[in-house]
């Protein structure tokens, strides 16, 4: 198996970055089976670096999320699906942010819930990271309180670019990935994702040390990552939303508002998914997701919310999703 490694310039304008899924030109060409290692940029391009900082006085709104990529896949073509497998995720540094940011957030009002009040105060959390003990430490802001939580990283950005020619902001999630903002998007897990046009046009970012499901006031633990990825492709296999697979479960997303489309589109690709690999119909198949399925919320905060619905692989009674390609790309990891 080749690797192949892409290096960021650390000292590069973040204004010269990526921050759509589509319209910007490949960094590099992939050929499909290869592992890429590199890294990527925290949500904030690096602006936000003490608690005195505030992403409204540091950041330009345009300039979120840069993206790592894109790249170009060697071969992809409309209807196929880009399969990337997740070797490792690890924290840069030893430290991550996390913020308020005025009028974003779930329990907050935003552009499209108005209300007439103030924005919440604006404050900036600084995250110890133990990289050697697997460990975070919140510190609050307000009173003398510590306490370790678990380490978990995973990114929140992974995407292709989109059909119809379309360029989406990386603050979005979709049908062709995007923001999505699962945790399960950690290492050991397998992302699908249907490609939209020549050369699927891979990129990725905003990495979070953890995250809680719902991402509830808008920004996790963000930090840079390095991370290891085998990208490969599923040649005639459409994808019509993004799936995950991990050694336990295939999980589906759906990315909407109001949040009960997503939890729709996630249990609808979900039910389908399922009939694909059992032979199972419709009915049958959605009645055993009915009784089986587990819905992690992925984000409630993004420009549009994703849920995911997640199934044990046990009930599929040894099917092997997605023609394998999880156990396939497991055992290409094992060998790096």
């Amino acid at each position: 198996m080749m690797t192949v490694s892409y290096d960021l310039d650390p000292d590069a304008d973040p204004a010269g970055l990526t921050y759509t899924f589509g319209g910007a030109a490949p960094v590099m060409s992939i050929k499909p089976g290869t592992a890429l290692s590199t890294w990527t940029r925290d949500c904030f391009a690096g602006r936000v670096r003490s608690a005195s900082d505030r992403v409204s006085e540091v950041c330009d709104p345009r300039f979120i999320n840069p993206q790592t990529g894109p790249f170009y896949i060697e071969g992809a073509e409309p209807g196929d699906t880009l399969a990337v497998h997740f070797v490792s995720i690890e924290p840069r540094e030893a430290r991550g942010v996390s913020t308020t940011v005025p009028f974003f957030g779930a329990l907050t009002g935003t552009g499209t819930t108005a209300l007439l009040h103030e924005a919440l105060p604006e404050r900036t959390w600084i995250y110890e990271i133990d990289r050697q003990a697997r460990l975070v430490r919140y510190s609050a802001l307000e009173s003398p309180y510590e306490v370790d939580l678990p380490l978990d990283p995973m990114h929140g950005t992974v995407g292709v670019a989109p059909a119809l020619g379309e360029v989406r902001s990386s603050l979005a999630p979709g049908d062709w990935g995007g923001n999505m903002d699962t945790p399960e998007m950690r290492a050991g897990t397998t992302c699908y994702l249907g490609v939209n046009v020549e050369g699927a046009l891979f990129s990725f970012g905003d990495g979070h040390a953890r995250q809680g499901e719902g991402e509830t006031c808008g920004v996790a633990v963000e930090t840079a990552m390095d991370t290891v990825v085998i990208v490969d492709l599923i040649k005639g296999m459409p994808c019509p939303w993004p799936r995950l697979e991990s050694d336990d479960f295939i999980i589906t997303t759906g990315s909407a508002k109001p949040l009960e489309d997503a939890f729709r589109i996630a249990h609808a690709e979900l039910t389908k998914w399922l009939a694909a690999e059992t032979g199972l119909s419709t009915l049958d198949a959605y009645q055993l997701v009915s009784q089986a399925a587990l819905t992690p919320v992925a984000n409630v905060v993004d420009t549009v919310y994703t849920m995911t619905a997640k199934l044990p692989k046990a009930v599929l009674k040894g099917a092997a999703p997605m023609g394998g390609t999880h156990a396939r790309l497991r055992a290409m990891a094992a060998s790096l």
